[in-house]
């Protein structure tokens, strides 16, 4: 039979394994409340950015913003901003930048490129503009030369700012007129075009003769899975209370212990 002084120091070994358990439990409950708090944030953010992004993709489009301007112009207030414009096309120029499926449009598929062209405004400025998607195969412009309109056209778009790259955008190929990100200036100065707006214009109209390259209207169609993560955060902080407050009991309980 387990002696008392030897049942008394197993309960007080217990009692110390689950106190000393208590900081860690805490810190491990603050994080999953800290994340899921952050996702709620989150959520808030992104709806808000969803509800702005609608109204400006919704709205008619304004004239685009003189030069003298464009120094100030700023992404979070100017961008997907909804513009029309008289231009003409210096195809002789254009970039072609690898793309794939977009968020932003659903109505292209499969792996292709966009066409980025150089539009001059009649005060001699240059504006980048995203004609559209072409896909494999079609990339070259000897295949698709119906869709280049000579002279100046009106055109309609929505305001766009450079891509941000990463680790993984592969470097620009300019030998071979291919880049990774739609960033005006970096094809502009590759190009040997001077200075140009410090955004491009995702072209919506009109749609070349052939269809190609294909513009299109940029829907919102950005995810907003913040409030399941936040469950999910949640749900874990209180499974871990219920699982220590348990732990906690049992040792604080003890065990029946057997007889020797």
């Amino acid at each position: 039979m387990i002696a008392p002084a030897d049942a008394g120091r197993r309960r007080k070994r217990r009692s110390r394994s689950w106190r000393s358990l208590l900081v860690p439990a805490a810190l491990a409950f603050a994080a999953l409340i800290a994340l899921g708090t952050w996702q709620l944030q989150r959520k808030a953010w992104k709806e808000g950015l969803i509800a702005t992004l609608t109204a400006r993709l919704a709205a008619p489009p304004i004239a685009l913003p003189p030069v003298s301007t464009w120094p100030d112009l700023d992404p979070a207030r100017d961008e997907y901003r909804r513009v029309k414009f008289t231009a003409a096309f210096d195809y002789r120029h254009e970039a072609l930048v690898f793309a794939a499926a977009a968020a932003f449009r659903p109505d292209v598929s499969g792996v292709g490129y966009w066409v980025m062209t150089p539009a001059r405004l009649a005060d001699g400025s240059v504006v980048i503009v995203n004609r559209g998607f072409v896909p494999e195969g079609r990339q070259e412009a000897a295949t698709r030369t119906g869709g280049e309109v000579p002279g100046t056209i009106e055109l309609v778009g929505a305001m766009r700012w450079p891509d941000r790259g990463n680790w993984f955008t592969p470097n620009a190929d300019p030998a071979k007129n291919l880049w990774f990100a739609r960033d005006p200036a970096v094809i502009a100065a590759a190009k040997g075009l001077g200075p140009v707006a410090p955004f491009y214009v995702e072209e919506e109209a009109p749609a070349p003769p052939g269809d190609l390259p294909q513009p299109g209207k940029i829907m919102v169609n950005l995810p907003n899975n913040h409030l399941q993560y936040a469950v999910t955060w949640y749900g874990l902080a209180m499974a871990l209370v219920v699982v220590f407050a348990a732990f906690a009991a049992k040792s604080g309980r003890g065990e029946a212990l057997p007889d020797a």
